[in-house]
């Protein structure tokens, strides 16, 4: 089941669903011409179809009956404020090489979304990991209703999205629905929560399930001990589970990326798999959702750092960290391509003021700002403490950048998804494409 006919399999079903400014039913035949059985869809399209009153409610409807056709399986939801996608590409990583596994591609995490990754689900399936996202209260409460989770991970609260939940209470409120929806600990219900965001740490009294905690604390359940980057930013560090430990040496980048790992050791470790297997998995596992601390080497020796697919007030904070890890042992420059953040609310010009600050004190030496008011507080924060460039949008930076950077200066580029960004990044690393390499 697909709502893109671009991406219709012969036997598939094509979800005609109305949008804004495209209507799925438009390209119903289409999608019967490239293969798809029929069409779900709300009113007659001349084509083999399901006439539904809602489309998107039965699109839901369908993909809980995946799951109830499917009675061996281990749905694992991942929510938080950050770090989401990173944990779930990484979980499903390690999982995927003990048992078949299924994981939502890049951040498909809503209504839509993941009804289409639990279609990928078959009888071979052991683990469904979905990364489970929210705008509002009720929504992760929809989507668990779907697709009953057994496991639920909590990442991190933090501002994301703060102008549409009103306030990090109701941020709590939405994303412990995930533990909530858990079966008890005697049923096989686990909670992973992280010790170190007491937010998230408190939601155990908010769960029937059993509860491991992970984190950077002593009393963390699942922790990591020795913590190194190296000249990459690229963390290596001792698991340690109680009292046994291993080595993990992670190929993604940022010291932020420790946390990431240790949840989804956390899930391995609850569902009873070797130490040893998970720390190897975990050292295997690659960054594989775009725009997000992906880094390449241009043959210049510019280092570039996409981190462009979304930008909150914690992940700026994390990829600026990331950016002087990378750059502060070695003395080379660290450049911050910033486009504005969304969905901030009324402190949206305060936040942006607080990152420019962040900016500063991060080693930043040159600064360019894209967009308008946020743009304008990035600015004004890290005014007199490093180089700053004002930008319009993105074709005005990519000019600037283009004339300014040098051999061995490591670029990051991150902005809210709307502000368009992961094009500069991808326009950035393609100025030198021939015989460029992944770090």
């Amino acid at each position: 089941m697909v709502y893109d006919s671009r991406r219709v399999e012969p036997g598939g079903m094509f979800v005609a669903l109305p949008g804004e400014s495209v209507d799925g039913h438009d390209f119903a035949a289409a999608a019967i011409e490239a293969g798809a059985a029929g069409v779900l869809a709300s009113r007659p399209v001349g084509v083999p179809a399901v006439v539904v009153p809602d489309v998107r409610a039965a699109y839901g409807q369908l993909a809980r009956a995946v799951i109830d056709r499917l009675p061996d399986i281990t749905v694992i939801g991942v929510t938080g404020s950050v770090g989401k996608t990173s944990t779930k590409d990484l979980l499903g990583q390690v999982l995927g090489t003990l048992a078949p596994t299924v994981a939502n591609v890049g951040s498909t995490n809503n209504e839509l979304g993941l009804p289409q990754t639990v279609a990928q689900a078959n009888d071979d399936t052991r683990y469904l990991v979905l990364e489970m996202g929210a705008r509002g209260i009720g929504h992760i409460t929809y989507l668990t209703g779907i697709a009953p989770p057994r496991v639920g991970v909590v990442t991190r609260i933090g501002s994301a999205h703060l102008g549409e939940f009103g306030s990090t209470d109701n941020i709590v409120t939405a994303k412990g629905e995930l533990v909530e929806a858990l079966p008890a600990g005697d049923e096989g219900g686990l909670a992973v929560l992280n010790a170190d965001d007491a937010l998230v740490a408190g939601m155990t009294a908010r769960t029937r399930a059993r509860v491991l905690t992970y984190g950077l604390r002593p009393g963390a359940d699942v922790r990591a001990i020795d913590i190194e980057l190296d000249e990459q930013g690229r963390p290596r560090f001792r698991l340690a589970i109680r009292s046994a430990e291993a080595r993990v040496r992670l190929r993604v980048h940022g010291g932020h990326q420790v946390s990431n790992a240790l949840a989804a050791a956390a899930v391995a470790a609850g569902l009873g798999y070797p130490l040893d297997a998970t720390a190897q998995a975990l050292s295997d596992a690659e960054a594989l959702s775009p725009g997000r601390m992906q880094v390449t080497i241009r043959p210049d020796g510019v280092t570039i750092i996409d981190d462009a697919y979304n930008a909150s007030p914690d992940a700026m904070g994390a990829a600026l960290t990331a950016l002087a890890d990378m750059t502060a042992p070695t003395g080379r420059r660290a450049v911050a391509v910033l486009g504005e953040m969304a969905e901030l609310g009324d402190q949206a010009m305060s936040i942006h003021y607080e990152v420019g600050e962040r900016v500063a004190a991060s080693g930043v030496g040159w600064l360019v700002a894209i967009g308008s008011d946020g743009a304008d507080e990035y600015a004004r924060g890290a005014a007199g403490q490093t180089v700053i460039d004002r930008v319009p949008d993105p074709d005005h930076a990519l000019a600037t950048l283009r004339a300014g950077l040098q051999p061995g200066d490591v670029v990051l580029v991150k902005a809210a998804n709307a502000v368009g960004l992961q094009v500069l990044a991808r326009q950035l690393i393609e100025q030198e494409a021939t015989a460029q390499r992944r770090a």
